[in-house]
């Protein structure tokens, strides 16, 4: 059975095998995991690549052999996957869910700052001071930032609400998960979210807290993050249809 998402197995990469398909070299990663019980074949739109999970007995050979019957799949997959947003003069990308468009300012007023739209038909803008080759860098950090102060403040109301603290809160850039809860409490999510509109990142921030108390999903778990976010549903939906598509901008090629 084929699969196409952006999970990471956690398998350890074996080798790379590679096909050829309309005269196009495509480089397949073979991860080998104890508990696979048949070839599984995926797309991760997050590293641009393909993945290919083979049971533990399986040989390259069938690996090789599976690989190449499903290549038509895997080549349509690959060229289907979305054009990569780059954090550049020109580019629009979502902050909070509301689409903006990145404009390079010449100016001194400080180094990355939001502008209203001038109309109802235009964009609000995300002005940076600098040349191109800063742009990115100084995008990324502005959106990180952002990130950090939303997840702060949601973390802290949620984890008041049940009188807990988190040991810590760190920002990542994981492939499949857009957040966690360590044993010793330290809350990890994707800086990602602050592209999310702000339900979405109040739920994750809400779904982590309740892991402080319940570190799995048992019934009792999920009680406790529907006691503190009433847009359970709404908000893991959001990330099924729209939650692969954060991955796309800001990467640099």
């Amino acid at each position: 059975m084929l699969m196409f998402n952006t999970d990471n197995s956690r398998a350890a990469v074996e080798r790379t095998i590679s096909l050829k398909y309309h005269d196009k070299i495509i480089l397949v990663s073979l991860r080998r995991a104890p508990t696979a019980k048949r070839f599984i074949l995926r797309v991760r739109l997050a590293m641009r690549d393909a993945v290919l999970t083979m049971p533990k007995r399986a040989s390259l050979r069938d690996a090789q052999d599976f690989a190449e019957r499903n290549a038509a799949w895997l080549y349509s997959r690959l060229q289907g996957l979305p054009e990569i947003i780059p954090f550049a003069h020109g580019s629009v990308i979502p902050l909070r869910g509301e689409d903006h468009i990145i404009e390079r300012k010449n100016n001194n007023r400080g180094v990355v700052w939001i502008e209203g739209a001038e109309n109802d038909q235009s964009l609000k803008k995300l002005c940076v001071v600098g040349h191109d080759a800063h742009i990115h860098r100084r995008i990324a950090d502005y959106l990180k930032k952002q990130a950090r102060n939303d997840l702060e403040d949601a973390v802290s109301k949620h984890a008041r609400a049940l009188s807990l603290a988190p040991r810590k809160i760190s920002l990542r850039d994981p492939i499949s998960r857009w957040g966690s809860c360590s044993a010793s409490g330290t809350l990890n999510f994707s800086w990602r979210l602050i592209f999310s509109p702000p339900f979405v990142l109040d739920y994750l921030a809400a779904h982590e807290v309740a892991h402080l108390m319940h570190l799995d999903h048992s019934p009792q778990f999920w009680a406790l993050t529907r006691q503190l976010c009433s847009t359970v549903d709404q908000s893991e939906s959001w990330l099924t249809k729209h939650g692969a598509q954060l991955h796309k901008f800001g990467v640099k090629s």
